[in-house]
């Protein structure tokens, strides 16, 4: 397997929101009990590293979430770039910035409908820790949070 082409440790923030950009559809893992569980999903805004997940209530990561917030989210791109934050989630209660939302999502609209829908969650998964690998480096690089 080749290397990687090196990169100078000052991109890597930059280097990492590519990936976030070109990737989308991060895999999510939590912790139901003592067995992990991972599952993808489609962020609905994405802040820095800071990232926003739509949920239905009845899903199993609304139970998982509320007994234990850690999480982690993994977007792999094309080249096999990866980012991992790591995370702890937040039911969104920021009524202005979940209005934002659900204006700028024609799926969230058209799927429930109404925003006081009953179902409806938005997790804000606020980074403790991101990082990053270029292709398969088989290393990760730390990505100082607020970047």
């Amino acid at each position: 397997m080749p290397a990687p082409a090196p990169f100078d440790p000052a991109d890597l923030p930059s280097l990492a929101q590519a990936t976030l950009k070109a990737a989308k559809f991060p895999v999510l893992a939590t912790v139901e009990g003592d067995q992990p569980r991972v599952r993808p999903v489609s962020p609905v805004r994405t802040e820095g590293f800071v990232v926003y997940v739509a949920n239905l209530r009845r899903y199993g990561k609304t139970a998982e979430l509320a007994a234990n917030p850690k999480a982690e989210l993994c977007y792999t791109d094309d080249d096999h770039n990866q980012v991992r934050i790591t995370a702890t989630a937040e039911i969104l209660t920021d009524r202005a910035l979940l209005e934002d939302i659900w204006n700028s999502n024609a799926l969230l609209r058209t799927y429930l409908r109404d925003i006081n829908n009953p179902e409806l969650i938005i997790y804000k998964f606020t980074p403790t820790r991101v990082r990053y690998m270029k292709e398969w480096a088989l290393e990760y690089h730390e990505v100082l949070v607020g970047q």
